[in-house]
């Protein structure tokens, strides 16, 4: 529960960095989808290194960690961007709005990627520990 609650706290400045950062791209003009697509990397380097250190405590950068985080970013990323466009393209939902109906949704796929997956104990080092 408290991994969950951390994740939870990482996850709304990621939330908020992300929601913050789309609304200016696109008051400045930048197509939606591109926006998203940049707002979302600010939150998933953001959640990164946080998530890293403090809610899964998975130790020092290491280059399959990295790998991993970023193909499940990417599935996190594809996610967003579809429901997005389903949303503003196929329901006429404002922008804005969508963005924020859509993120929670993303945010609890990609704990549970993050949790299983990204940031898991390899299963020699759960062994170890159980000894």
């Amino acid at each position: 529960m408290r991994q969950f609650l951390r994740f939870c706290v990482v996850g709304a400045s990621n939330t908020a960095i992300t929601l913050v950062s789309f609304a200016v791209a696109v008051s400045a003009g930048v197509p939606y989808i591109a926006a998203s697509c940049g707002a979302f990397a600010l939150g998933a380097l953001n959640g990164y290194s946080l998530n890293r250190i403090w809610t899964f405590r998975a130790g020092g950068f290491s280059s399959r960690g990295l790998a991993r985080y970023g193909l499940a970013q990417g599935l996190s990323l594809a996610v967003n961007a579809g429901l997005l466009a389903l949303l503003v393209e196929d329901a006429g939902m404002p922008k804005v709005p969508a963005q924020a109906i859509v993120l929670p949704l993303v945010s609890a796929l990609t704990f549970v990627v993050n949790r299983q997956w990204v940031f898991a104990t390899p299963p020699r080092e759960r062994a170890g520990a159980a000894v």
